[in-house]
Formats: structure tokens, sequence, C-alpha cells
């Protein structure tokens, strides 16, 4: 409603307008409300973001660790296998124990010895020589692991393997690929002996 009132004092008619308020309407959902509020918008977006962020960041390092490993295990067991190409294993009278702790010295920053495994085989060509994994029914197979150096002019492959054991198997996506969840790590050296 509306009306008039005269000013008084000037002599002139001021017109105002009186505005009654309105009854409020109660509205019957609260979501319009938090549509216009925005405190704490952050932290429930962290919170949605916060856990696949975290699990993408520790696969990465999963990944990125099992990949160092493996090329730490390449290299030592290159360097090693060596010392069989050129002779020195087979005049010092190298076995499988004495072989293993010459990778060992150089892969025990990241794996422990024991776990550690070789496999030295000699071939009468290449095409014969064989590189795959020694494993059977998603387990290593240790009980078939040789160690034969040969003599001079021998072909010969190096195998050496480590379990890996896995931090993040969660969600189904483990990197595991034993059946007992574990990562296999091998690492091959192929080459022809030199004539010592």
């Amino acid at each position: 409603m509306s009306g008039c009132v005269e000013g008084s004092g000037t002599g002139e008619a001021e017109q105002r307008q009186v505005v009654t308020p309105r009854p409020r309407v109660r509205r019957l959902t609260i979501l319009p409300r938090f549509r216009k509020n925005e405190d704490g918008v952050a932290a429930v977006e962290f919170a949605l973001v916060a856990g696949p962020f975290l699990f993408l960041l520790f696969a990465i390092i999963e990944f990125a660790m099992v990949f160092f490993a493996s090329q730490v295990l390449e290299t030592a067991t290159a360097s090693a296998s060596r010392l069989i190409m050129t002779g020195q294993a087979q005049t010092r009278n190298f076995d499988q124990a004495a072989f293993k702790n010459e990778i060992c010295t150089k892969a025990s920053a990241l794996m422990n010895c024991a776990g550690i495994a070789v496999d030295v085989r000699t071939y009468t060509s290449f095409g014969s020589a064989s590189a795959s994994k020694p494993v059977s029914s998603g387990a290593v197979n240790y009980s078939g692991m040789t160690y034969s150096q040969g003599a001079g002019g021998d072909i010969v492959v190096v195998r050496a393997v480590y379990e890996w054991p896995v931090l993040m198997p969660t969600f189904g996506l483990t990197i595991g690929d034993l059946s007992n969840g574990k990562r296999l790590l091998m690492a091959t050296a192929a080459f022809r002996n030199e004539p010592f």
C-alpha cells in the first residue's frame, strides 16, 4: 500500500511512497543457497581430486622404481657376463654362487642378494639359444637353472632374475606378473666367448 505524506516546514508538498514489506516466501529446497555459497569450494574440490591424484602419483613412482631396478639388474648382468666372455670366470673357477655374487655386488643397493637367481647355458648357435622367462604356472622355475660357462668360442646366454615386490597392488591395476603378485625382473646377455 502506498500513501502520500505532506511535508511540513517548507510549505511544499512532498510525496513519499510508503512501501510495506512483502511477506517472505520460504523456499522448499535448500539447493539454491548452496549454489550461491562458495565457502569451502577448494576443500571439496581437493577431496574429489586427491584420491585419484595420489593413486596416479604412487603408480608413477612404482613404475619408475621397477624400470630403474630392471636397468640396474641389466647393467650388473652385462658387467658380470663380461667375466665369462673374457675367460676370467673360467680361470677363477667360478660356480653359480660366485657368479651370482658378482651380479649381487653391483645390484645390492636395490635388491636383496638372496632373491637374485642366475642361469648360464651354452648353445651351439645363436638361433638355438633361448632367452625366454624361466616361468611355469605363474612361478619362477628355480630348479631348472643351471651354470655352464663354456670354453673359448662357445655361445653363452646368461639370464638373471629377481622377483620385485609390488608395493601398490590396488584397484586390480597391479604390475605384478607372477602368481605371488610380484614383478619378474629379468636381464639377459647373449654372447660368444673370446678365444681364451
